[in-house]
């Protein structure tokens, strides 16, 4: 495998899967973003929205857009009881299931992290009707050790505090790595590692950091608006499920396979159907530079790239994704040779963009 740089791939994980990024509040994931793409940007801005946007200028005027979101789910403080326990409610799309004694971190006033438990009632007092059944988020609460209201309130958490996951990134065996929020942080590796590698061509490339994907594509949308681009392609993650107990037909996507090309998603192809000129090109590069790759029917869930596609006139759009097992959660799964190989088919998909291909896929004037 040429040019595998694993502790690179790595570093840039880590460093980005551990940054603290809830919908709406990507700051800390912005600034170092913006460190990383200074020296290769021709231009760099953030927009009212909160996404950055940078640019590497072509010669045709004609514009491929990139995009992967910083955001993560998180919780949402909306009660602090007498006794210091703090309610909450989802930010973003969890499963109620893996909460129960879950570590979190608390965001105050001030702007620190504090460190939580999500609690629940002792086993010894839950009833059989009740062992049987998924715990719902309104009968769970965060313990941050305060002893009553005004000692939560002291610590500088209030109502309208962030929640977020409070997971180290580990490494696993071979290639593989373990962390939260890798759902989209390794998409914003793969679009954040290409643009820094690619030399600029015909085509304009813009790379976007998107804001609120988790919670209705909001940043891709306003983003595309003022863009707007002549293709696109969005980089997130997509279920892997290749693990126990799982129909291979239900599995979608493998570890170490290389990355997804998806074809289509959201229930009933209500999210992306891929524009097919872009999938014919996306899979024919993929096979003359012997990537290797996976097709992607996902039925449910979307991405960035639903949004764009929406954009104006229409864009034709597609989404590489990488295989990510246990999403949305704590301690998410993936193989760095899919970010390696996903890094690898987004430059070659751009490098080999033509004005004239472009013109093709467009709007066509019949009469």
């Amino acid at each position: 495998m040429q040019n595998f740089n694993k502790d690179e791939y790595k570093k840039y994980l880590r460093k980005y899967s551990q940054a603290n990024g809830p919908s709406g509040m990507e700051d800390e994931v912005r600034d170092l973003l913006i460190e990383d793409l200074k020296p290769y940007a021709d231009r760099i801005w953030i927009d009212s929205m909160g996404n950055v946007i940078s640019l590497k200028k072509g010669v045709s005027g004609k514009k491929l857009m990139i995009a992967a979101h910083m955001d993560e789910i998180s919780l949402i403080v909306k009660y602090i009881d007498d006794n210091g326990f703090l309610r909450f409610s989802p930010v973003g799309g969890w499963n109620e299931r893996i909460l129960p004694a879950t570590r979190v971190k608390v965001r105050t006033n001030k702007g620190d992290w504090i460190p939580g438990v999500i609690g629940v009632k002792p086993p010894h007092l839950i009833t059989p009707e009740e062992e049987k059944k998924v715990i719902e988020m309104n009968k769970l609460f965060i313990d941050v050790g305060a002893s009553s209201r005004q000692e939560a309130l002291s610590m500088g958490i209030e109502h309208g505090s962030r929640v977020l996951l409070d997971y180290d990134f580990a490494d696993l065996i071979g290639n593989r790595v373990t962390g939260k929020a890798f759902d989209d942080r390794a998409g914003l590796v793969v679009a954040l590692k290409t643009f820094m590698e690619v030399e600029p061509n015909d085509i304009d490339l813009y790379f976007v950091a998107t804001v609120q994907e988790e919670v209705g594509l909001k940043g891709a949308r306003t983003s595309a608006y003022q863009i707007s681009p002549d293709v696109a392609i969005a980089l997130d993650v997509t279920t892997a499920n290749d693990v126990p107990d799982v129909d291979e037909q239900d599995q979608v996507a493998k570890l170490g396979k290389g990355p997804a090309i998806k074809i289509i998603d959201g229930r009933s192809g209500s999210g992306l159907i891929t524009n097919t000129a872009v999938l014919e090109k996306m899979i024919s590069v993929a096979k003359e530079r012997g990537i290797p790759y996976q097709a992607e029917v996902l039925t449910g869930g979307t991405t960035d790239s639903s949004a764009i596609q929406l954009t104006k006139e229409g864009v034709p759009a597609g989404t590489i994704s990488i295989p990510a097992r246990y999403i949305h959660s704590p301690v998410e799964v993936i193989d760095l040779v899919d970010i390696h190989y996903s890094v690898e088919l987004l430059k070659a998909f751009y490098e080999s963009l033509k004005p004239e291909w472009i013109d093709s896929i467009k709007e066509k004037i019949i009469k």
